[in-house]
């Protein structure tokens, strides 16, 4: 039996996915690969301009999360991923790319924190002005199974230790 394990962490752009994805790789240990940094260039492009992601956008880019969830099973190896899978069918979508096999860390928080954080941080290409658009989308995964949600108003030494807490109790 494997020990491998796939994670997704999850929740609108400015919960902190890469910092928390990036404690949890390195505690557990597992890969750890940015979900942003597989968008295609034209996602980015638009996502700079201000024009938020349809669906159609956010396919392409699910379809090579799964495939990385799927290779890093296959090859028995555990893997966290920054996702925003804003949507249950994107999650689903997910969960079948990894063959079932896959936990959510939903990092969730008040629009004024979120608000904040995004505009204190420099050098990201998804502006502000965003953040509504990414909220109406979201659909909130707290009842589904695999799925441990963490307020996000600490810091993240605390955020990951109590993801970690949650996905110890999912397994």
């Amino acid at each position: 039996m494997t020990n491998a394990r796939a994670i997704v962490v999850m929740g609108v752009s400015g919960c902190g996915k890469t910092s928390v994805a990036e404690g949890l790789a390195a505690t557990l240990p597992a890969a750890f690969i940015e979900g942003d940094s597989l968008h295609p260039a034209e996602n980015v492009e638009k996502m700079s301009k201000g024009i938020p992601l349809d669906d159609a956008d956010r396919w392409p880019w699910l379809d090579i999360i799964g495939r990385a969830l799927s290779d890093a099973l296959a090859q028995d190896k555990s893997i966290v991923i920054s996702c925003s899978a804003l949507k249950k069918v994107y999650r689903d979508h997910l969960r079948a790319a990894a063959g079932g096999k896959l936990s959510f860390v939903f990092l969730k928080g008040s629009r004024e924190l979120l608000l904040g954080r995004m505009t204190a941080r420099r050098g990201h290409f998804m502006p502000a002005s965003l953040l509504d658009s990414q909220l109406a989308t979201l659909e909130d995964p707290s009842d589904e199974p695999g799925v441990v949600t963490v307020d996000i108003d600490a810091p993240i030494a605390q955020i990951v230790n109590a993801a970690l807490d949650g996905l110890a109790a999912t397994r």
